[in-house]
């Protein structure tokens, strides 16, 4: 099955008319299949393909960007031809899935803008016969998607679709259109590939090909106002998207982004690195328009009265301290605080809740935002600070930034051991960031006196493997009678490791709660003054509360299920221990206990076998295709996990086979260790994975392969019970 939404992204809300034969059905249809198609009779392909699952003979994109007055038109399209080579390929494509109609999300009003989507299908039969799919006559809905089966589907097949986009809005002021960011192959070899631009005046192109994909070249137009452009490639192999992957670093790919703006004012104020004129297409971007378009975008701004009031008589000893304790009294004021009240309008108690708090309740809602307001605090404490300006990893290196939206924006604040302050969420801490711009190069940019007009060259450090860990404590006892086991677990997580588990584990109260008591703030209902509606919101929030706790729990639970592999898990127990909230280094600390029948244990005779190796979860298998690696390895950051496993020996019972819990693997790339000993009546396993690096070449998989290797084998490793 296709899902075009899936496979397709740059066809966004995509839908279809149901109304027979428009003017943009036809238009589409001989756009692609009319008497200039040179690729209706194209049906062979190479031998060197012959045992690939299918090959794209061509693949066509094209973007037509067009205004009149206020109003814009929007056209994107895409058509395959493709090849069916294998029974995969096949089911692959034997359904179509989309949804009908939609309303624009572009411009002003856009609520009233309607758009229209088209779908060709034809198939082409062995014998040379095609069969066009009357779109139209076939769709059905099914669960809110419109779908079309494709019948009689089969191999030797050729299939040639496509999608045609018109989208109609208004825009009277500067406006981004989605970016593209994608590698020139995809998971089927192309034969042959065209991308087609057209444009015209107050329609901005910013455009570049990378490592080694074609350039993007200008066609000939009749019009001077109207521009139009081609990039071109064939014969381009299948890119398979590995584990620890870039596929943007590694292969031929291409970034684009258009840009509308009006007038020259609008222009000025697109937040977007723009080229010169609409005739010229932008490559990159140089240090110095960074700057220019940054200057005064981040200009300190912003009414801190009330971190004003939360410092009074109270004194720090350095100024890391002072912008510590701001970083994380913001937190709360600007986003922690209004949570509670968001809930409860998702939860219908009241449609507007925010009135509560005040005529302006102040929400600092991105990262430019954020930016403006910290460093409006801290140029009234005199503090120094530089604006980070970096790039994730896998859209590449900062030189090569082209698209500002990729752009990350941090603080650096130059305390006698600098800290960084990034735009925050409920669980990010002070000194931290994104992992994907760890170890970066970077522009720093900073003023001279009131005007930002200085940038630099600077690189971001990169955490270690020991500050980002998962750290587990199992213990682990058998029932008298050998019918099942008990299991409790105390949970960590730290640096990187801990913020995907925060949000799993904690449900709002959990942190709003612990943020109302450290800053002695009002929860939502204690703003209320009228006794009635007090009492009401209460019961409701409370309520609320704790039908979130029941389905918790019942995930949490299903969860243990699924780790353990055990059916009957009973007496679930849970509890946060450390919220882990103000610090990087602080842990989220989480406790688990249950009982279950049937798992880990197996009867040998008179003797027991435990699979005690299963206890430290699921392990990489590194399948034989996966062995042979040619790109490099990027992974989000260093990490080790550490375990310690205790299991009670019952009584009259003798361990063996702990010589196979003693292994060893540690190399430049990372470790699996483990060591196993008797102490008393109770053996005492532990385990460390660690990843060392964020970034590992190709020339030392072999090395990532023998610890991952090790700690596979692990998972399969078991101790016997002897009756003694």
């Amino acid at each position: 099955m296709i899902n075009v939404r899936l496979t397709l992204l740059l066809l966004l809300s995509f839908s279809i008319a149901s109304i027979a034969q428009t003017k943009n059905e036809e238009e589409a249809k001989e756009f692609f299949w009319g008497a200039t198609d040179t690729y209706k009779n194209a049906n062979d392909i190479p031998k060197k393909w012959n045992n690939e699952s299918a090959v794209i003979i061509y693949k066509n994109e094209n973007y037509d960007f067009h205004k009149f007055g206020k109003s814009v038109t929007y056209k994107a399209s895409i058509r395959k031809r493709i090849k069916l080579l294998d029974k995969a390929a096949v089911e692959e494509f034997s359904e179509f899935s989309f949804t009908k109609r939609f309303r624009s999300n572009k411009g002003r009003y856009s609520w009233k803008a309607k758009g229209d989507n088209v779908v060709g299908i034809k198939i082409v039969k062995t014998d040379g016969s095609v069969v066009e799919v009357d779109v139209n006559e076939e769709a059905i809905e099914v669960d809110g998607e419109t779908k079309i089966a494709i019948a009689n589907l089969e191999v030797g097949d050729i299939i040639d679709y496509y999608f045609y986009k018109v989208e109609p809005f208004k825009s009277t002021y500067a406006f981004g259109f989605e970016p593209v960011e994608t590698t020139l192959g995809e998971e089927y070899p192309i034969m042959d590939f065209k991308l087609f631009f057209e444009t015209e005046n107050d329609f901005f192109i910013n455009f570049n090909s990378y490592n080694g994909a074609p350039e993007l070249k200008s066609m000939p137009s009749e019009k001077k106002s109207i521009r139009r452009y081609s990039l071109e490639a064939s014969d381009i192999g299948k890119t398979e998207y590995r584990r620890w992957f870039y596929p943007l670093v590694e292969r031929p790919a291409f970034k684009f982004q258009v840009y509308f703006a009006r007038s020259g004012k609008f222009e000025d104020r697109a937040l977007a690195f723009l080229p010169e004129d609409e005739k010229t297409i932008k490559k990159s971007v140089s240090k110095e328009e960074i700057l220019e378009l940054y200057d005064n975008r981040f200009k300190p701004d912003g009414d801190i009265g009330d971190v004003k009031d939360f410092f009074k008589g109270k004194s720090f000893k350095n100024d890391a301290e002072k912008v510590t304790a701001a970083y994380y009294y913001m937190r709360h004021y600007y986003l922690t605080r209004f949570i509670e009240a968001f809930f409860v309008r998702e939860a219908d108690i009241l449609s507007y809740p925010f009135e509560y708090y005040g005529n302006y309740p102040v929400f600092i809602q991105n990262e430019k935002q954020f930016i403006r307001h910290f460093t409006e605090f801290l140029k009234r404490q005199k503090i120094k600070y530089e604006i980070v300006v970096a790039q994730k990893r896998y859209d590449g290196s900062i030189k090569d930034l082209l698209i500002e939206r990729n752009v990350n924006v941090l603080l650096k604040i130059k305390t006698e051991t600098p800290i960084y302050a990034e735009f925050f969420s409920p669980h990010t801490t002070i000194d931290s960031y994104s992992s994907l711009i760890e170890g970066t190069d970077i522009y720093l940019l900073s003023a001279s006196k009131n005007k930002i007009d200085i940038i630099e060259n600077g690189k971001l450090p990169v955490s270690t493997f020991d500050q980002n860990e998962t750290k587990k404590s199992i213990n682990l006892s058998l029932n008298d009678d050998f019918s099942g086991v008990s299991i409790s677990t105390t949970n960590s997580f730290k640096g990187y490791e801990k913020e995907d588990q925060q949000y799993e584990r904690m449900i709002y109260s959990d942190y709003v709660s612990e943020d109302y008591k450290k800053y002695s703030t009002k929860s939502f209902t204690a703003r209320i003054k009228n006794k009635k509606k007090k009492i009401k919101y209460k019961k409701e929030i409370d309520a609320l509360v704790e039908k979130l706790r029941v389905k918790q729990e019942d995930r949490f639970k299903k969860s243990a299920e699924a780790e353990f592999e055990a059916s009957d898990v009973e007496d679930y127990t849970y509890s946060i221990d450390n919220t882990g909230r103000y610090g990087m280094g602080s842990y989220f600390t989480y406790s688990e206990g249950f009982k279950a029948k049937n798992i880990l244990l197996k009867k040998a005779g008179p003797n027991y076998i435990v699979e005690l190796g299963k206890l430290i979860g699921g392990q990489i298998d590194l399948e034989d295709k996966e062995r042979q690696r040619t790109e490099n390895i990027h992974m989000a950051y260093p990490r080790c996990y550490n375990y310690e496993i205790t299991l009670d020996i019952p009584a009259g019972y003798k361990v063996a086979g702990l010589d196979k819990f003693n292994k060893s693997v540690d190399n430049a790339t990372g470790a699996f260790i483990s060591t196993a000993k008797i102490e008393g009546s109770t053996l005492i396993v532990t385990t460390t994975k660690q990843y060392k690096q964020n970034y590992v070449p190709n020339s030392n998989w072999n090395l990532m392969q023998a610890f991952l290797d090790e700690a596979h084998q692990f998972t399969n490793e078991k101790i016997l019970l002897k009756k003694q």
